[in-house]
C-alpha cells in the first residue's frame, strides 16, 4: 500500500515546520485558496468522522506555491532582440 496524499501532505508539512497560517499563506503564493478547518480535516486520522481525502489539485497547488515560497517567484524571461 503506497502513500496517499494526506500522507505526503502532513510529511511535507512536519519536515518544513509549517502551521496551518503557512499552509494557507504558501497557498495563496498561487491564488488557491484554502481555509484552516479543511486543512485540519486533511490532517486527522482516517477514522475520525471528520477526515476529508486531500485531492490532486489540493497537493498539486500546495507543492506550487511551495516551490515559490522556497525558491521565490520565477524571475521574467527577457526577450533577445537579436532573434527575429
Amino acid at each position: 500500500m503506497g502513500l496517499t496524499n494526506n500522507d505526503i501532505f502532513k510529511k511535507l508539512r512536519v519536515a518544513h515546520k509549517l502551521r496551518d497560517d503557512d499552509i494557507v499563506k504558501i497557498c495563496a503564493l498561487v491564488d488557491f485558496k484554502v481555509t484552516k478547518s479543511e486543512l485540519g480535516a486533511f490532517f486527522r486520522n482516517e477514522n475520525h468522522p471528520k477526515y476529508m481525502e486531500c485531492g490532486d489539485q489540493i497537493l498539486r497547488n500546495f507543492l506550487n506555491g511551495l516551490i515559490i515560497h522556497l525558491r521565490g517567484p520565477m524571475p521574467e524571461k527577457k526577450k533577445d532582440a537579436t532573434k527575429k
